[in-house]
């Protein structure tokens, strides 16, 4: 399946010359015209990639990139008429990906395209993470646990997808809720709880004393991948 890319544009000229250049290329399309659509789409359909024009008629863009950078880390390329260097820094310093200046080649923003896509993929888990005796294949949505395979719901399963992303890290209470359960949910820790508690039940040898799922106080968790 190709990639889903939303575009969020006020121009509607614009919209449609990108519609018929992506369409060409297979990509799937999600659009908004304002920045409050924008946030609201990208959580709804959690796109692969994000072409975000600064100028819209509710919001400054740079606004849309605050929003999603507290709980996505799906490419952002700024699409801009403002040539101004401070607009660059900031928009990037915020997360956005990369930079295209208005007017730009359709040419060269499917090659930013692509190499944002590419730079995504790359820094994807591997198809298959061990910990312990838990192995996950991330592609087949499988996991197993000593050879022998474990349902999780999906809630479950995000969230230990969410942790394998970042292995090693510790995550902070507010990032696995806005991953797994969507910006809204950051004050909901108790969600954690139950669910960080059902996966070492799953997944643990021990639940009461876990090796992997680590809690770091007042802070968040963290998946331990070495014995």
């Amino acid at each position: 399946m190709k990639p889903l890319i939303l575009l969020i544009e006020d121009d509607s000229q614009i919209r449609r010359f990108l519609r018929a250049a992506l369409s060409a290329e297979n990509y799937r399309l999600q659009e908004a015209v304002t920045a409050h659509d924008g946030v609201a789409q990208a959580e709804a359909h959690r796109p692969d990639l994000i072409l975000l024009d600064l100028g819209l008629p509710d919001q400054d863009g740079i606004e849309v990139i605050r929003s999603v950078r507290q709980w996505s880390t799906a490419p952002i390329l700024v699409l801009s008429a403002r040539g101004q260097e401070r607009d660059k820094i900031e928009a990037l310093d915020l997360g956005a990906d990369d930079y295209v200046a208005k007017p730009f080649t359709i040419g060269e923003l499917l090659a930013r395209i692509r190499a944002g896509l590419r730079r995504s993929s790359t820094a994807a888990p591997g198809t298959v993470f061990h910990f312990g005796n838990v192995e996950v294949d991330l592609e087949k949505r499988v996991v197993k646990s000593g050879g022998e395979e474990v349902h999780l719901t999906p809630n479950e399963y995000r969230l230990l997808q969410v942790l394998i992303k970042h292995a090693g890290k510790v995550i902070t209470q507010r990032q696995l809720l806005a991953e797994v359960w969507g910006p809204n949910a950051t004050e909901q820790a108790q969600y954690l709880r139950v669910y960080i508690a059902q996966l070492r039940r799953k997944l643990e040898r021990n639940p009461a004393r876990p090796k992997h799922l680590h809690t770091e106080p007042g802070v968040g968790y963290r998946l331990i991948a070495e014995d």
